[in-house]
């Protein structure tokens, strides 16, 4: 049996794509997924079950959403070595007196080239600034989130990619969880 984590992006977000994460939870349990744990209403769903491709277990959980809620949520579902890459390869974790409320990771639902930064145009997002790293981007705020034009949907038309963002503290909580899961 494999765990996997579903990102699922813009759910209970100003009171659109309300999903109430008990009835996802019964929802998900429902088509043979195990161990199902939810953390925070914002979309982040532990899963295990004998399927190991990440794209066909993101696919079910779509399509569950869209049939018993009405709701097309995009799901990027990644492993544990994902969020241990966040904690080893972050940049900006070496930076002195860091901010940790101004770090984001971005999860994509492909492994971006190494030159794709030049495709985020990193000039017209300043003083922000990312990383790439895989199918993550590390993200420094120079003020905060809300404030920036560096979020998924720039993300997502600037590479052609789905991205979900994850601020730093749930991030962290997502790994505790992880370990506690396998």
């Amino acid at each position: 049996m494999i765990t996997h984590l579903a990102l699922l992006r813009g759910i209970n977000v100003s009171g659109h794509n309300m999903i109430k994460m008990e009835a996802l939870k019964t929802t998900l349990e429902n088509i043979g997924f195990q161990k199902v744990t939810t953390y925070i209403q914002s979309g982040n769903v532990f899963v295990t079950t004998e399927e190991d491709n990440p794209s066909k277990v993101g696919f079910l959980i779509k399509q569950e959403i869209f049939k018993a809620f009405g709701h097309e949520v995009p799901v990027v579902v990644i492993a544990k070595a994902d969020l241990d890459a966040c904690l080893v390869n972050n940049p900006y974790l070496k930076e002195k007196d860091l901010d940790t409320k101004k770090l984001y990771v971005a999860f994509t639902s492909i492994e971006l080239r190494s030159d794709a930064i030049n495709d985020l145009k990193m000039s017209q997002v300043k003083p922000d600034q990312a990383q790439i790293d895989g199918n993550r981007i590390y993200i420094k705020y120079a003020v905060g989130a809300g404030k920036t034009r560096l979020d998924q949907k720039y993300i997502e038309k600037k590479l052609n990619v789905t991205a979900t963002i994850r601020n730093w503290n749930t991030v962290t909580q997502l790994l505790a969880m992880y370990e506690d899961l396998e």
